[in-house]
């Protein structure tokens, strides 16, 4: 009897490029193979009718599909895309459905991912001369939910399908003994009830583990700092600073966490969400300064309503200097734009207009003297008061 064929499609991949493995589609895949069928990661769109189902997930709403996947080659309903779709098509994720996105079936859900999907894609880019260490997400690590949910229901957020947060899955469920390290896409860990029983069981592996997504760090107690501070945890721990309305409570933690962990530690930065202007610009600012006290990396993370501000630039020569720590702490942000500039004058020949680095930040200097003299000579090590390296 001929085998049923499914393809699998990671549309984020084939758009944008991603650094993470989809788990939907791992997931899928392992689930189909298990019953039988041939499943092939899809590199493209070409000859879909070939396969008896051709299954399509998306993380990003920006991710480009073309309408070879709808009947009449277009879609006639945004909010429900499944009713136009080719008959040996499906789709899921949040880039099709945002925060109304459907589960997954259970038999799906709970089964151990398919962590060999994109071998045959992750080898042949090696082959062509891409290092491994690109693709380390997909091969090193098992990757998985041990919670679900977040009560906090953030208006840019995906995650506000749920109210509370309630335990998803064991560890053991996503569990690759094979895999040195282990990666969490969990919603609000840190909000479960169960917080204390989640982080033993990944301590129990023994390997070293990470949750990708920004902890929320206006829930630290001292009994969590502690408890992940006596973890093996991999890189920086991740934490977000969204609004500047929490800064004082942000910093009362910070304090709290400091007692415990004098490791790496990166907090989100939400800019461009609650205006694009001057203000937020400030205030984006404001926390960089806040982060720097307490030895903390910023991370800018653009709403891409900045796209559409007068400052565009500005949250552009942001992200790039606080995104990369080696800038960060060695240099002011006024010093970093004058070193772009000198990098420009020494590599471009008859170079006559300053960079775009360097002009962006004599404009808005020039249209608020008082933001630049506040917040532009700002530097890491004399505002880093815990030492942290």
């Amino acid at each position: 009897m001929k085998k049923k064929k499914l393809g699998v499609i990671d549309a984020d991949l084939l758009d944008n490029g991603t650094r993470h493995p989809n788990l939907a589609c791992m997931k899928i895949s392992a689930y189909y193979k298990e019953q039988g069928w041939d499943v092939k990661l899809l590199e493209s769109y070409d000859d879909l009718e070939k396969y008896d189902l051709v299954s399509i997930s998306r993380v990003f709403s920006f991710t480009n599909i073309p309408n070879v996947i709808y009947k009449n080659g277009k879609c006639k309903d945004i909010e429900h895309p499944e009713l136009s779709l080719k008959k040996n098509i499906q789709i899921g994720g949040t880039g099709f459905y945002f925060d109304k996105a459907p589960n997954l079936p259970e038999e799906i859900e709970h089964h151990m991912p398919d962590y060999h999907l994109y071998d045959e894609f992750i080898q042949k880019k090696i082959d062509a001369g891409e290092p491994r260490k690109r693709y380390c997400d997909y091969l090193d690590f098992s990757i998985g939910f041990v919670t679900r949910g977040c009560f906090r229901k953030c208006s840019f957020c995906v995650n506000r399908k749920y109210d509370h947060v309630f335990k998803a899955s064991p560890v053991q469920e996503f569990l690759d003994p094979s895999r040195p390290k282990i990666y969490l896409w969990d919603d609000n860990v840190m909000a479960s009830p169960n917080f204390d029983e989640i982080i033993d069981e990944l301590i129990a592996t023994g390997k070293p583990f990470q949750f990708r997504q920004g902890l929320d760090m206006r829930l630290m107690t001292a009994a969590k700092a502690k408890k992940l501070g006596e973890a093996k945890y991999y890189g920086d721990y991740i934490f977000a600073f969204d609004h500047i309305e929490d800064k004082e409570l942000i910093s009362r933690k910070l304090a709290l966490w400091r007692e415990y962990n004098k490791t790496s530690t990166k907090l989100y930065v939400l800019t461009g969400y609650d205006s694009q202007d001057e203000v937020d610009i400030k205030n984006t600012f404001e926390r960089i300064k806040i982060l720097m006290k307490f030895g903390c990396l910023p991370y800018i993370m653009r709403y891409e309503e900045y796209k559409n501000s007068k400052f565009k630039s500005m949250y552009v020569q942001l992200a790039r200097w606080c995104n990369q720590p080696n800038f960060l702490k060695k240099q002011s942000f006024r010093q970093y734009c004058e070193n772009n500039e000198k990098y420009h004058r020494a590599h471009t020949k008859n170079a006559t207009k300053n960079c775009s680095c360097y002009q962006t930040m004599l404009d808005f200097e020039a249209e608020f003297p008082e933001i630049a003299k506040e917040y532009f000579d700002l530097r890491w090590e004399e505002l880093n008061e815990y030492n942290v390296k």
